[in-house]
């Protein structure tokens, strides 16, 4: 077809984008590694280690103030390390998300990414679309234009085309389409006035970059775990000092003493949890084609009890073709507008009834079908749009010099027959030719003609005498493994609902074809003449939502999210936006969605395969679990190092951690709980397993209780030994027995809080492999370092510790791998715990 415009040369468009630079809206810049470094610097465990550092200095222990200042380096350096990776891990999914528009160059439509758009450029605009860019209007058919970003209201406003430049101004102006808006309804051409940052939202980015989103509810939970921690901390190393002083000791010894018990409270690796896990958990989801638009999004996944799913192009392939026709007074046949001429005229109407170059696989199915048959000579004057209340698509044409109008409609069956007015018999062979093809799994359009000579167009289509020309059956195939993946949903607990609009015999037949559970197909008829408890009580024996209107989506997700479910909702039209925005998780579909579904949900899916979802669950329930394991191994660890950092004065036991110790344990803890843990598998039995309550936390009391109980019987054990060791050796070899028993111990509160149950084989695998080999890497170098810091004379002079004889040394080995033991006695006991709960 034609364009109504020839648009730039290539040539001029590229000149005009490197004069004016990319289409690109003004963008949060880069933070470097100084800006890294200042956030350090403020950080309460970098000032601890830098303050024993100095203290050593001004002792005149050169050695060990060196030392203290290398690890406080080692520490920086890791830390910009795993604060850059996640910045690197969010700016890969930020390069993942990039918008298109349809431009006409060189006389001919093509598809680039908006950010190539220069101005002058003439684009097209499409319903559920994002506008790329400040445009003057040049067409506009029933345009209605979201610009409650600009503007503030929440009404869609009405858009015509302009008849000069006069037309460009500031928002709200009726000729101008502004960046960053959304169309609600119709389609038109514009040309573009303004890229960039010279838009009238890119005018607002700067502004926009100095609001920072407000924290997640996990983040702010854990931030008062981590406060209340640092609190007890502080108050303990100020009266730790005070009663050294009080019995007698030096203040040098008080004040380090003092520094090692604060260092070793303060769980600062919390919000290296927070941060690294959901970033890298999106990364890793946006390589199996799931992008994460909202990190919080992460938190939800595996706890989602209901998944709403659409029908075409999630579960079935989205490759229609026209597989039977009926016609009044015959029986349903396969198509065959090639030779038969009853055949051709309806598929040339229902062609007819469609829009040119259309994207929609239906309308290009009947392109297809009708192999050339429709009229030549003939122009779209006017277009009645399908609306919620009226699924019907209504299209007037005219020839050259004629004055009467060929109006051509399709849509639903019901709707269709009740504009040709059917009744009586003609109306039950109609709809029993409706319930036979839809029984077969068809999507089944009823398509219609009338004729129009009036002077001016009708409000509505209802004053045209249509008759019934005739119905088509649709078929898309079910995507492969659509079976397997409804079961795997079910096997997890997640409960699938099908949404769709279609008619009910074929909603049902495509949920038998997919395993969905066998429950009550319930009609958009029934659910608006429902109120909230009777809608969320139909919706518990429901497997299946026929005739659905989109703004009844948004009803449903509400209804199952007060019986307590935890709701996903995969949607693509800019009539699944409030559905989307109000599920739990909300999925749009990334190849034929429209940009402002995309824009709602906090996932989308870029291949729109349901097996995707699956994957995004999966991953959901492993970066969850990886959280909580890491979260409990980092407050299990940090009990035993505060509880040794503690007793020893109170007891008057020679000091077993000093700053240096404390500071050679958190290289050990930092890695294994930012960078091993989060490359975990899924388990054995991840998507076996129900889904976590809705108000379950991450880090709640139960956690809490098991790291304690982990926690407080290494400490037991570690304790003991220690006592033991001051007993039968001299101080530097018992502090030798005492710390290498912490670091084993520190390995084997690791390896119990690693796997409840054997990791997942095969491409379910979140990580890269079912094998974790970080978790040897760290435990083989740690205990490197601790045999080279006892062993070496220059380390162990440096660390204030001695050679251990083999004996005490097994001694200390065997009461850090006790930790291990009682770790998992733990575990299992909440686990069984949970269980009978």
């Amino acid at each position: 077809m034609p364009v109504p415009y020839p648009g730039l040369d290539s040539k001029e468009a590229a000149r005009r984008l490197a004069a004016d630079g990319p289409n690109l809206l003004p963008e949060a810049s880069r933070r470097g590694w100084m800006s890294l470094l200042a956030g350090i610097v403020c950080e309460p465990m970098f000032a601890l280690l830098v303050c024993a550092a100095l203290l050593y200095l001004a002792m005149g222990e050169l050695h060990e103030g060196l030392l203290l200042a290398g690890m406080v380096a080692l520490t920086v350096v890791f830390t910009i390390y795993q604060q850059d990776r996640t910045e690197h891990a969010l700016r890969a999914l930020h390069r993942l998300r990039p918008q298109y528009a349809t431009v006409i160059r060189d006389g001919n439509r093509m598809t680039i990414p908006s950010a190539q758009l220069v101005q002058g450029d003439v684009i097209e605009l499409a319903e559920g679309n994002l506008v790329p860019a400040d445009a003057l209007l040049l067409q506009a058919n029933g345009l209605m234009v979201d610009e409650s970003l600009l503007t503030g209201e929440s009404l869609p406003v009405a858009k015509s085309a302009a008849d000069s430049q006069a037309g460009v101004g500031q928002p709200p102006s009726p000729a101008m389409v502004y960046c960053g808006s959304y169309q609600v309804q119709g389609h038109g051409l514009a040309t573009v006035v303004a890229t960039g940052a010279r838009t009238e939202v890119g005018k607002l980015g700067n502004i926009a970059r100095l609001v920072a989103p407000p924290p997640s509810p996990l983040r702010r939970e854990s931030g008062r775990l981590a406060r209340r921690l640092m609190v007890v901390g502080l108050a303990a190393s100020v009266i730790l000092p005070a009663i050294m002083l009080w019995r007698g000791s030096g203040w040098m010894e008080a004040v380090l003493a003092g520094l090692a018990l604060s260092m070793s409270v303060i769980p600062e690796e919390f919000a290296v949890i927070l941060t690294v896990y959901p970033a890298i958990g999106a990364w890793r989801l946006a390589q199996a084609k799931v992008l994460t638009r909202r990190l919080a999004a992460i938190e939800t996944l595996g706890a989602m009890s209901v998944l709403c799913t659409d029908k075409t192009g999630t579960l079935t392939e989205n490759r229609m073709a026209v597989r039977q026709v009926w016609l009044p007074g015959a029986a349903a046949t396969p198509p065959d507008a090639a030779h038969d001429t009853t055949h051709a005229h309806l598929l040339a109407l229902a062609v007819l009834a469609s829009r040119e170059q259309s994207h929609d696989p239906l309308e290009q199915a009947f392109a297809t079908a009708a192999a050339g048959s429709p009229a030549s000579g003939l122009a779209p004057v006017h277009e009645y749009g399908i609306r919620p209340d009226r699924p019907v698509l209504v299209r007037l044409w005219r020839g050259a010099g004629t004055a009467g109008a060929t109006v051509a409609a399709k849509g639903a069956p019901e709707t269709i027959f009740a504009l040709c007015r059917l009744e009586g018999a003609a109306l039950s062979n109609a709809m029993a030719a409706v319930d036979a093809m839809a029984g077969q799994g068809l999507r089944v359009l009823a398509i219609a003609q009338a004729q129009w000579n009036g002077p001016e167009w009708p409000e509505q289509p209802s004053a045209f005498p249509f008759t019934l020309a005739g119905l088509a059956g649709l078929a898309d195939p079910l995507r492969a493994g659509i079976p397997a993946d409804i079961a795997a949903c079910q096997a997890a607990g997640v409960r699938v609902i099908m949404i769709t609009g279609d008619y009910p015999a074929t909603a049902r037949a495509i949920c038998s074809q997919a395993g969905i559970a066998d429950g009550e197909v319930l009609l958009g008829a029934e659910i608006a003449e429902m109120d909230d408890a009777r809608l969320a009580t139909a919706l518990q024996h429901a497997s299946t939502c026929a005739r659905v209107r989109p703004e009844q989506k948004l009803r449903i997700v509400q209804a199952l999210q007060r019986a307590g479910h935890v709701v996903g909702m995969t949607g693509d039209g800019i009539n699944d936006v409030p559905a989307l925005k109000a599920a739990d998780a909300g999925v749009a579909m990334g190849l034929r969605g429209t940009d402002a579904a995309r824009d709602a949900a906090a996932l989308t899916l870029l291949d729109d395969r349901f097996s995707s979802i699956v994957d995004a669950i999966r991953a959901g329930r492993t970066i969850y679990a990886n959280m909580r394991k890491a979260m409990t191994f980092v407050l299990a660890m940090h009990v035993p190092i505060a509880g040794l950092a503690l007793l020893p004065p109170l007891l008057g036991w020679p000091a077993l951690l000093l700053p240096m110790h404390i500071a050679f344990l958190e290289l050990i803890i930092d890695p294994a709980c930012s960078l091993a843990f989060e490359r975990e598998p899924a388990q054995r039995g991840a998507m076996q397993a129900p889904p976590r309550g809705r108000d379950a936390r991450l880090f709640g009391h139960k956690e809490i209780v098991i790291a304690l109980l982990q926690g407080g019987a290494a400490l037991a054990l570690l304790a003991a030994g220690y006592a033991v060791a001051i007993h039968w050796l001299p101080e530097l070899q018992a502090r030798s027995a005492g710390f290498a028993a912490l670091v084993v111990a520190a390995l084997a509160l690791l390896a119990a809080n690693r796997q409840s149950a054997g990791p997942v084989t095969g491409p379910a695998a979140v990580a890269d492999g079912a094998a974790n080999p970080l978790f040897k890497i760290i435990a083989g170098v740690a205990l490197a370092a601790l045999v080279a810091m006892i062993y070496a004379p220059f380390a162990a002079g440096l660390f204030k510790l001695a050679p251990l004889p083999p004996a005490p040394l097994a001694a200390a080995l065997v009461a850090g791998l006790a930790a291990w033991p009682c770790a998992r006695l733990a575990i299992r006991s909440a686990g069984t715990a949970r269980v009978k709960a």
